[in-house]
């Protein structure tokens, strides 16, 4: 990308990404917060920075009940999970780690990849009984693929029952996440757009080496969510660990390059930043 459209960029992103943005945070009975942000048209106020449901998912039972608990210490009241996470062991320790004691603080969000509304349904109940609660803060369809799978999942239903569910008060709001295909978030707001559209906030990858063979989720997709004020949730912020020479998980080694994306140039907290 051209230094003077990024910049350009940058300034069009700003009304959705300042500090201005922010609401004061003076805490809550547990401790200080982190700055809050609107999210998008759910209207939430919802701390900028979450805790990623899938390493509580594979981790051991203590690691899992220690880093949410120090995710609440740091300030953290925005937790994310899905029902494939572990499968279904992330859900689970939230129910018991996090649920119980913090419900009323904390903005609970949680994800489903089924591909019919039947499956959908089937996800929707377990998570809830999982997660020990009448009702989802953020429910997501999860990882669509490509522009096909958008309109096999909206055709088979997927998108129909997230509805029925949020008219029964089980579901706040309504989103989509992806990790590949841009041409998929424009699809489902193609396919889905107008005045009753369903959705209120939606994910992607948001880091600095996001332009890619398969086309750039900030130059496609953000400035479009931004449009319809969608709440914008930003993920794989290390590009899913590709910035360094070797990632592990479960204590495997996923892989190991001599030839790092970015080897030397960027830190952690660059790409939070970012």
């Amino acid at each position: 990308m051209y230094r003077r459209e990024f910049l350009h960029l940058l300034t069009a992103s700003a009304a959705s990404l300042s500090f201005a943005s922010c609401a004061d945070s003076p805490g809550d009975r547990w401790g200080a917060v982190l700055p809050k942000r609107k999210l998008g048209r759910t209207g939430e106020l919802v701390t900028c920075l979450g805790l990623g449901g899938f390493h509580i998912g594979w981790t051991s039972e203590s690691l899992a009940a220690a880093t949410i608990e120090a995710a609440l210490e740091e300030g953290v009241r925005f937790f994310d999970t899905a029902e494939s996470y572990g499968p279904h062991i992330s859900e689970t320790r939230y129910g018991t780690y996090l649920v119980p004691k913090y419900r009323d603080e904390v903005f609970l969000m949680t994800k489903s990849g089924a591909k019919t509304g039947k499956d959908a349904q089937a996800h929707l109940d377990a998570s809830l009984k999982r997660l020990k609660t009448d009702v989802i803060d953020l429910w997501q369809i999860h990882a669509i693929k490509n522009p096909d799978d958008v309109d096999s999942r909206l055709a088979n239903g997927v998108l129909d029952m997230a509805l029925k569910a949020k008219a029964q008060g089980k579901i706040r709001h309504i989103g989509f996440t992806g990790h590949a295909s841009p041409d998929a978030h424009t699809q489902i707001l193609k396919a889905t757009g107008g005045d009753s559209e369903p959705f209120s906030a939606c994910q992607f990858p948001v880091n600095p080496v996001d332009v890619s063979a398969n086309g750039s989720f900030i130059t496609q997709v953000l400035p479009e969510a931004q449009n319809r004020n969608l709440g914008l949730i930003a993920m794989k912020s290390l590009a899913d660990g590709r910035f360094f020479a070797e990632k592990f998980v479960k204590g495997k080694q996923r892989w190991k390059t001599e030839d790092p994306i970015v080897p030397h140039q960027l830190t952690i907290q660059d790409c939070i930043h970012f």
